[in-house]
């Protein structure tokens, strides 16, 4: 039935969605998908509280609401696609598709930040940085912004790549979308302030839920890329990840985190400042490994990244393959 509706996995337009993703990037406009989810997000939020939900209750209202738009929303549309033509109806589903996905993306900006420094504009590469991590850019030179950088894109490989992957090959065009919603409204309201520590509960344990499974796959995979790519560790990344994972505070990003560090050969992490505080200076990878830090570093990484990214892609259109056939 899923099939017949349109909204099941399609293992051709995962290809072609990821194709696209990597040449083109992820197109940068006012309509674009998770932008509306976005605005659906601010706009429920501002309602939920105006009427004095701004609690617990108040964040599950706002994951119902987005979620019945959204994921029921455009399901109803490719549904609704398929009476004007099955070509139609395949090219919403591909678009919806190819906009849910973001390693071309996260790639492009990371080369940003290695650009800036390459040209010895650290101050460029900090405002780059201050668009992907939550801390204090100013006291980090080119080494930290480089393994800022890095850890940004092996931890978004999970919740970017690897995780819209999973869930669309689970369950399609619906479970997609839902995660989207998810980590939409994580990045939005899951927060620990005052303002959001209980409002953003539910969006932070949901994304934390539904990033538990993909979080371990992606370590499996950087392992594997890691042992195919020559001058990597493929055994450290396993060992690392293992190992070092719960030196982060999220029960997910390590596992990602501390697995490029290991198939890198690479320590990452060290000294973090917030609100002009040293907050850490704890590393993760083999105390014998130089911290990252080199143009170098940086190339090496960008391509672990980009092959474990294109690993899972073909695990996951395989598996579409084999049980959706």
């Amino acid at each position: 039935m899923a099939y017949a509706l349109g909204l099941s996995p399609r293992a051709e337009l995962l290809a072609v969605a990821v194709l696209l993703d990597v040449v083109l990037g992820d197109p940068d406009y006012g309509w674009h998908p998770v932008r509306l989810i976005g605005s659906t997000i601010s706009v429920c939020e501002r309602m939920l509280r105006r009427v004095g939900f701004e609690g617990r209750a108040g964040g599950v209202l706002l994951f119902f609401i987005v979620a019945t738009v959204w994921a029921g929303g455009l399901s109803i549309a490719v549904v609704g696609a398929g009476s004007a033509s099955r070509w139609v109806r395949a090219a919403l589903h591909g678009f919806v598709l190819y906009s849910m996905l973001a390693l071309g993306s996260l790639l492009r900006h990371g080369r940003r930040i290695e650009d800036a420094l390459r040209e010895d504009d650290v101050a460029a590469a900090r405002q780059a940085v201050s668009r992907l991590v939550g801390r204090d850019t100013q006291p980090m030179d080119a080494a930290a912004c480089r393994r800022a950088a890095v850890e940004s894109l092996s931890e978004n490989l999970t919740d970017g790549v690897v995780s819209p992957l999973f869930w669309y090959a689970v369950g399609g065009l619906p479970l997609l979308v839902l995660f989207k919603v998810v980590s939409t409204m994580d990045s939005m309201v899951g927060y620990k302030t005052p303002e959001y520590v209980h409002f953003g509960w539910c969006g932070a344990r949901l994304d934390d839920a539904m990033n538990f499974i993909p979080a371990r796959i992606t370590w499996l995979i950087i392992a594997a890329a890691a042992t195919i790519l020559p001058g990597y560790s493929g055994m450290k990344a396993l060992r690392h990840g293992l190992s070092d994972h719960g030196v982060l505070p999220s029960p997910n990003s390590g596992w990602s985190e501390a697995a490029a560090a290991g198939g890198l050969q690479r320590r990452l992490v060290g000294p973090i400042w917030s609100h002009g505080a040293l907050v850490t200076d704890v590393w993760i990878g083999a105390a014998s490994d130089p911290p990252l830090g080199t143009d170098t570093d940086y190339d090496r990484a960008a391509a672990l990244v980009a092959v474990s990214g294109l690993f899972a892609a073909a695990v996951a259109v395989a598996a579409v393959l084999t049980a959706w056939r």
